[in-house]
Parts: C-alpha cells; sequence; structure tokens
C-alpha cells in the first residue's frame, strides 16, 4: 500500500474509536477540506469561522434529516495532529449513526482513511519522525507499564535524538572525506584519520549498547515467554492458577492430566509474562502424553525463563540435581521452584538451602511465597537498564537498521587499519549514514513507508 501525490491531498476521513456499540464514537477528518466538508452537514455555529482548539456543537444533518447531535472539535493547520485541517466529531456509539455520518461525508467529498494515513501524513508533513510515528501504533497496543513507558518515551523522541545526535557526528567527518576528493592532486587532509578512529570507534560503543538492548525491549514489547516444567503432579497447574488467580488449567492427582500448552499471560510489575502450563516431564508409554512431553522439551527450548517445579513431598536430591544438570545444558535462564513447602521433608528442606541456596520455597496450593517468587522472575529480567531512563531498542526495523550500521562502521575501521582511499572509506561512511538514517526516515523508500503504515489501524 502507498499513497500517491494526489491522493495526500485529498481529506479523509475514519472512525477513529474502535469498531462496535458504545457510548460515544469519534469520527476524524484531515485534509484542506475538512472543516469546510464538515461545515456543509452540522448545523449549529458557521464552523469556517471558529478558532482553532475550540468544540462546538449542534446536529449532523442529511438535507432536513438529522442523524444525531454531536459535538465537533476543529484544529487549524498546522496545529493538528497531522499539521492539515483535522475535525473530530463525537457521535452517539451506533454503528448505524456511525455509518450515516462517514456516508455523509464521503458524499461531500472525503474519501475514507487507509491504515496509517493519519499518521503517515503527520510523518510526511513533518509533525515527526519515522522512528516516533512507529511509537504511535506501539503506544496504542502497550499492554503493560513498561511497553507504555518505552513507547512515550520513543514517541517524544527519547531514541531519534540519539540516533539524530550520532548521526550528525559522522555526517561532520564524512563532508570532510568528501572535501578531500575534490582536493586529491594537492593530497590536502582535511578530516584527521586518529580524529576519524575515535569517533567510529565512540560510534560502535553506542550503537553496540542499542543493539544490546533489544533483548530487553523485545520483552517489554511482546513480553516473556515463560514455561513451567517439571515432573507430573508437581503442581505446575496449580501454579498457573494461582498466579493467575483463576481456574485455567484443570488440576488432579492424576499423573499426565496436562497433555498440552495451557498458555496465559500475567502482567508483573509492570511486565507481561506469557507463562506455559506444560506436559509433565517423564517417560511415559502412553502415546497421546508422550507427544505432550516431546512439546514441552521443545518449548523450553525456545523459552526466554524457565521455572522449574518440584514437589518437595516426592523427591529427593539426586533427582533434582539430574534435572538441574539438564537445565544447565539449555542455556536458558531457570529459577529452581520447591512446591508443597507445607508437606516437605525437613531435612530435603535443609539440604537444598545448602546445595541450592538460591532455591525459592512455595506452596501453589495454599498460595505461599508466591510474591516471593515474583521478585525473583522481575530480577531475572532485569530492568535495571530500563529504570534508569536510557534508551532501549523495541522495534525490530530498528535493531536490523543498527546491525547493519555496525557492520558498516567496522568496515570504515578496518579502511583505516589497511589505509583505503578516500573513495572507499567516503563509501563506508555513506553506507553507516544510510542505515542510520533508515531508522528516523532521513532515507525511506516507498516500499518501507507502505509496510510500517499498513499495520496501522484505520482511523490513526
Amino acid at each position: 500500500m502507498s499513497f500517491s501525490l494526489a491522493e495526500q491531498q485529498d481529506t479523509i476521513v475514519a472512525l477513529a474509536t474502535p469498531q462496535g456499540v458504545g457510548a460515544i464514537a469519534v469520527i476524524r477528518l484531515s485534509g484542506k477540506d475538512a472543516i469546510r466538508l464538515t461545515n456543509q452537514v452540522f448545523f449549529g455555529k458557521d464552523l469556517e469561522k471558529q478558532q482553532s482548539h475550540t468544540i462546538h456543537f449542534g446536529t449532523i444533518r442529511d438535507g432536513d434529516r438529522i442523524i444525531d447531535e454531536v459535538l465537533v472539535s476543529i484544529f487549524i493547520a498546522p496545529k493538528s495532529f497531522t499539521k492539515e485541517n483535522v475535525v473530530e466529531i463525537s457521535t452517539h456509539g451506533s454503528s448505524y449513526i456511525i455509518n450515516q455520518v462517514i456516508r455523509l461525508l464521503i458524499k461531500k467529498g472525503a474519501r475514507p482513511a487507509k491504515p496509517g494515513e493519519f499518521t503517515q501524513r503527520a510523518f510526511l508533513n513533518g509533525q515527526f519522525d519515522l522512528a516516533q510515528a512507529e511509537a504511535v501504533a506501539d503506544l496504542i497496543h502497550a499492554d503493560s507499564e513498561a511497553s507504555h513507558a518505552a513507547a512515550l518515551n520513543q514517541m517524544r523522541g527519547g531514541f531519534s535524538s540519539e540516533i539524530q545526535e550520532l548521526r550528525a557526528q559522522l555526517i561532520h567527518f564524512a563532508s570532510l572525506i568528501e572535501l578531500e576528493l575534490d582536493f586529491t592532486e594537492e593530497d590536502v587532509e582535511f578530516a584527521s584519520r586518529d580524529d576519524l578512529r575515535v569517533l567510529v570507534e565512540k560510534l560502535l560503543r553506542a550503537v553496540e549498547e542499542l543493539i544490546l538492548s533489544f533483548d530487553l525491549g523485545n520483552v517489554i514489547k511482546n513480553g516473556v515467554p515463560t514455561v513451567i516444567a517439571g515432573k507430573p503432579n508437581a503442581g505446575k497447574s496449580t501454579l498457573l492458577n494461582a498466579l493467575l488467580n483463576e481456574e485455567k488449567a484443570i488440576v488432579s492427582d492424576i499423573a499426565g492430566t496436562t497433555r498440552d500448552f495451557i498458555e496465559d499471560e500475567i502482567n508483573i510489575g509492570g511486565v507481561i509474562f506469557r507463562f506455559i502450563d506444560t506436559a509433565g516431564l517423564r517417560e511415559t508409554t502412553d502415546t497421546i502424553e508422550a507427544i505432550g512431553v516431546s512439546r514441552t522439551q521443545e518449548k523450553m527450548k525456545t523459552a526466554s525463563l524457565i521455572l522449574y517445579l518440584f514437589d518437595l513431598s516426592d523427591t529427593d536430591l539426586v533427582e533434582i540435581n539430574r534435572d538441574i544438570n539438564k537445565l544447565e545444558n539449555l542455556g536458558v535462564p531457570y529459577l529452581k521452584v520447591a512446591n508443597k513447602i507445607d508437606k516437605a521433608d525437613p531435612e530435603l528442606v535443609k539440604e537444598l538451602k545448602e546445595k541450592h541456596p538460591d532455591t525459592i520455597f512455595i506452596s501453589a496450593g495454599k498460595k505461599e511465597n508466591l510474591d516471593g517468587l515474583k521478585t525473583k522472575i522481575l530480577e531475572l529480567v532485569n530492568l535495571d537498564k530500563f529504570k534508569t531512563g536510557n534508551t532501549v531498542v523495541t522495534n525490530i526495523r530498528h535493531y536490523d537498521s543498527l546491525t547493519k550500521t555496525r557492520e558498516s562502521l567496522l568496515e570504515v575501521l578496518g579502511g583505516l587499519d589497511n589505509q583505503v582511499t578516500n573513495d572507499f572509506l567516503a563509501m563506508d561512511i555513506r553506507r553507516s549514514l544510510y542505515f542510520l538514517g533508515e531508522i528516523t526516515g532521513e532515507i525511506t523508500t516507498d516500499d518501507l513507508l507502505a509496510n510500517i503504515f499498513s499495520k496501522f489501524c484505520i482511523g490513526k
């Protein structure tokens, strides 16, 4: 999906609130004729004579027929989200009313907006850069405190300003290198190679830090896939139910009750965790259960966190050590969670505290020490960097551009080491600038914009 120059001159209209019946709905228009078109169907004050950022009561009419009583908010360019004339019509939330008003506005000359077209116009008109535009979508879909804070920081330019600063420093040296190309016969050096090396190494450290932050950013944005694993009847389903505070999973004394995955999301400390209750890990002759066990092992390999749960009333230290060794080989962060502390052998508890002091003791059935478990889970996510206000990369497109920037900067360093000619050095610097520019939109293509804004909802 792309937008032609002619389409960008159109006045567009769409429902800005979610589909479905509600108390109110907001219909949004943007374009040079937004106020004029609305004025043709609005009966109240003359909207074309009103000041920006004002709200007016009246009726929307199709000829003599009243469709609804409404409030109309007007925003005169450039003081609006899109930097164009914008009108927002608050109607009653009936789908019939919404359709009637939108059809009437289309009849008067507006056209239906495409997905993301309002935000794309804001970007094209210089309201914000591309990274900030993408943050609008992230903010709409934020479902936790952490994802909301990350999206808000990006939308307000935190990430963009860091990228622009890096790019500005490199542009300065790039221009000096380019200038040297015009004076090749005079053998003049405008850009100190030592200074360039210092700058590139500084940029590499900054880019590396942003790249490394993506693991945390991905957790913040998409949640932490967390597998609850252990023997049958260790209390995995009981723990899931206790964390969710509802009977999501079937709990039974019969071993092997859970034969596939039961998954749900839990918000812990502002972070979304996607908990997965799995089939018990054991040897079994039951074909269906065996498939569940096999799938559990695959899930454990791809998890970001494993809660290894064992039953203190039905296990020993030898078995626990054997399972821990298997977990160590997976290379996935895990927590040792000892369940049924109320039924535990005191000697086993003492041994665990000596040999595995990081073990967390709980009773899922009685909901004992679940807060302690949640605290340990959050510690493994390590939000310290995020909470200090540092920039965190949450977008895979930005991560890809940053890795390509790193490769190009390494080529610049390699060129300096091998004393390559200025034209090759300038080419590697230009590539670095290109990939940094892709992030904020200094460098764009129609395909890139179409891919980004097609993921937005209509009306945003």
